[in-house]
């Protein structure tokens, strides 16, 4: 049952934050941009233009709905952590992932509770736990995850965390190959939560299927 909630807290924090994600862009009155605009600018309280690292002009008239998200989605990735032991190895190797996943979860509940033109340090602080301990986290995940979870599951934790991680860089330094401030910032940030995702989705089926099989079996032999 714990692993079940942890899995299912993966899936609706992930879900949740695309959703509000989603409900919040559409409510700006100069269209928001992928590209051009960050992810905290959603959550930004105050209507105003922005210099750094781009410029553009920022006014999110549903910032405290993003910022709740922001918190939620923290919240339940901390949770899943927690709760999906079924899914790690026994060890160092995957204790370190699982606290530096966890630690994403802390740096998205920052940047919730400090919108990026509020407080800048701790929103800053939040990111960095964001990108950069959580994306080592999602590369060490491919070594501590067991070997009853499918070996597509791990080898895409470690790919998708060095490519996050390669993002943060090119992000960190302004270099965009084209994608945009925003864009950049995506592929540093996205790759965790799809990956998350994945893995609460898998969980669930497999606990689904294990509970059949017991079933059927007893079905069909009469007992």
């Amino acid at each position: 049952m714990k692993a079940r909630i942890g899995y299912s807290a993966w899936i609706a924090g992930v879900v949740q934050f695309f959703v509000i994600h989603g409900i919040t862009e559409s409510a700006w009155m100069r269209p928001y941009s992928w590209a051009r605009n960050n992810i905290s600018d959603l959550g930004n309280v105050h209507c105003a233009v922005q210099r750094e690292p781009e410029p553009r002009y920022i006014c999110s008239p549903e910032h405290d709905l993003m910022n709740v998200s922001f918190i939620a989605l923290g919240t339940l990735l901390v949770v899943g952590v927690a709760l999906t032991g079924p899914m790690w190895r026994r060890g160092a190797s995957a204790t370190v992932a699982r606290l530096l996943l966890a630690g994403a979860g802390l740096g998205f509940v920052l940047a919730g509770l400090a919108p990026a033109d509020v407080h800048e340090n701790q929103h800053v602080l939040g990111a960095l736990l964001i990108m950069g301990t959580g994306n080592i986290g999602l590369v060490l995940a491919g070594a501590g995850l067991s070997n009853a979870v499918p070996a597509l599951l791990r080898w895409a934790a470690g790919l998708l965390g060095i490519t996050a991680i390669t993002a943060f860089g090119l992000f960190s330094s302004h270099h965009y190959l084209g994608l945009g401030m925003g864009g950049m910032e995506r592929v540093a940030v996205f790759p965790l939560l799809m990956w998350t995702l994945a893995a609460g989705a898998l969980g669930l089926f497999r606990q689904a299927t294990a509970h059949t099989v017991p079933r059927r079996r007893r079905s069909i032999t009469g007992v």
